[in-house]
């Protein structure tokens, strides 16, 4: 009902500064991966196009074509997919940064202002788009590239490739847009004092579908599947992680310290959720420390089932530092698991220790916290309480309704400059 109320009095707001598209405005989304690829921008992005949908604004969305190097027009969908290279970054394409075939459909869309997600490939043509159809452009900023050009650079010029990927970002992130949106103090700050940037920076936590997690029958039902698949009893203490496969997601972090929790008690069980490039290293790993039987590899899930494995874990685990928010941490305590996560600014805002789930520093202080929710029920029936009571602020209505703020901001300081 509160939620309810902030958007009758935002849009009233709206209506009276922003003259041009009368109650709804027609919204072009510019992103390198849409669905079904799975990851947290894809899940950014769509949680803002069906919360605009619902709202009765009109959304197109521009992407790379993922499966082949064809354009694609799907005009009953409003998506113009644009043809992609491979690049050895997981499975992502990059597109070409100009399509005269899809200008000419986007200039029909007759749209009031982009927001692209992405610096490079379909970003830098966003910012063609911006200038050729004179359109403000707002931009998120949701990945750390620096962390992962390894994939690229195969660990050669990493340093001469990391100080390229910082100026491109800061080119990208000051100069060719109006808005620049962050998800955290950490981003901003990086942008602040590593990259120089003086522009406003608008910080919106992305949201999240926080119903989607709640448990039910039909997800009470995939949780039972799951736990037959993999062998897990009702008596077992599952940790898991829900993420990419990969080196900079620090995942062997929770399996070395797999051996000693198990020795504490063998009924615990470590569940990764994901796939990716070090899945068969991560795999050698626990066949050599001898845990095979305590460590569980989903791979892939569909994002229509996630909210079955969350509910199948105890507790999510977290030892990633390149994290610029961690939409998996919150999708976790929408499904009342507490989190146990790493001391970095991209949680700290979120996970508030000892209430919705702990921080640790080190090896000790993270066995210290599994061991004590494994054994201290009335501290975990607690936080799994507080777990679901701290995710209001990150639904997908608040976070919608904060960036149409920005969109209407951005269109009266652009037709100001303009006039």
């Amino acid at each position: 009902m509160i939620i309810l109320t902030q958007l009758i009095l935002f849009f009233n707001q709206l209506n009276k500064c922003y003259n041009k598209c009368g109650d709804k405005m027609r919204i072009g989304i510019f992103v390198d991966t849409y669905e079904p690829y799975i990851s947290g921008v894809t899940t950014s992005v769509k949680m803002l196009v069906e919360t605009y949908q619902e709202m009765g604004h009109e959304i197109f969305i521009v992407t790379a074509n993922l499966k082949n190097s064809k354009f694609i027009y799907d005009k009953e969908n409003k998506i113009i997919y644009l043809p992609g290279m491979k690049t050895n970054l997981y499975d992502i394409r990059i597109s070409g940064f100009y399509s005269f075939k899809a200008i000419q459909i986007i200039k029909e869309w007759n749209l009031d202002v982009i927001h692209s997600h992405t610096e490079f490939g379909i970003g830098t043509f966003a910012r063609i788009v911006r200038k050729q159809l004179n359109l403000p452009l707002v931009h998120t900023y949701h990945t750390q590239y620096e962390d992962y050009i390894h994939y690229i650079t195969k660990g050669l010029f990493d340093g001469f490739s990391k100080k390229i990927v910082a100026g491109l970002t800061k080119i990208y992130g000051d100069k060719t847009l109006d808005a620049l949106i962050v998800p955290t103090d950490k981003i901003k700050d990086l942008f602040r004092k590593k990259y120089n940037i003086k522009r406003e920076i608008h910080i919106i936590p992305t949201g999240i579908d926080t119903n989607k997690f709640i448990l039910n029958d039909n997800i009470e039902l995939n949780v039972n599947k799951i736990k037959e698949k993999y062998n897990i009893n009702d008596n077992d203490f599952v940790m898991g992680s829900v993420s990419r496969i990969a080196k900079e997601k620090n995942l062997e972090f929770l399996i070395k310290i797999m051996p000693r929790i198990i020795k504490d008690n063998p009924n615990t069980k470590l569940m990764f959720i994901g796939d990716g490039p070090e899945l068969k290293s991560l795999k050698k790993l626990t066949a050599e420390l001898k845990i095979m039987n305590n460590v569980i590899f989903t791979g892939k899930v569909p994002y229509n089932e996630i909210a079955a494995y969350y509910h199948t874990l105890n507790v999510l685990a977290t030892a990633s530092t390149t994290e610029t928010q961690g939409l998996t941490v919150i999708e976790a305590l929408a499904a009342s698991i507490p989190v146990v996560c790493i001391n970095d600014p991209s949680f700290t805002k979120t996970i508030i220790n000892d209430y919705n789930g702990f921080i640790f520093n080190n090896e000790m202080e993270y066995f210290n916290n599994i061991i004590e929710l494994i054994h201290n029920q009335k501290k975990y029936q607690e936080l799994t309480i507080n777990a679901r009571n701290s995710v209001y602020r990150y639904s997908k209505e608040a976070y919608a309704s904060e960036v149409l703020k920005v969109y209407a901001k951005t269109i009266k300081n652009y037709q100001k400059k303009n006039e």
